[in-house]
C-alpha cells in the first residue's frame, strides 16, 4: 500500500512539473520572438504580437491541463474532505482559466 502511495505521488509530482516545464518553455520561446520582433522593426508588428500571444496562450493552456491532472491524481491519497474542497476550488479556477483562455485564442 505504502509503494502505490509513493508511485501514485510520483506521478502526480511528474505531471505538475512538466505542467511548469511546459510554461517556462512558453516564456521562454515566447519571450525569443518578442525580442527578435522588437529588433528587427517589423512593420507588421500588432499582427506579430497577436502571433505570439497566441503561441504563448496555447503553452498556458496546456500546462493547466497537466497542472489539474495532477492535482486529480494527488486526490487518491489523501480524499478527505478538505482536500476534496481544496482540489474542487482548484479545479474549477483553472478550468474557468482555460476556458477563457482557449475562447480568447479562438477568437483572435
Amino acid at each position: 500500500m505504502v509503494t502505490l502511495h509513493e508511485a501514485i505521488n510520483i506521478v502526480s509530482f511528474s505531471l505538475s512539473i512538466i505542467g511548469a516545464l511546459i510554461t517556462i518553455w512558453g516564456i521562454i520561446i515566447s519571450l525569443v520572438e518578442f525580442i527578435k520582433k522588437e529588433f528587427s522593426c517589423r512593420e507588421d508588428c500588432i499582427k506579430y504580437n497577436e502571433f505570439i500571444r497566441i503561441k504563448l496562450g496555447s503553452y498556458l493552456v496546456l500546462a493547466l491541463e497537466f497542472f489539474i491532472a495532477g492535482d486529480i491524481i494527488k486526490t487518491i491519497i489523501t480524499p478527505t474532505w478538505e482536500s476534496l474542497g481544496v482540489l474542487g476550488a482548484v479545479v474549477v479556477i483553472r478550468t474557468v482559466l482555460s476556458y477563457f483562455l482557449t475562447k480568447d485564442l479562438k477568437k483572435i
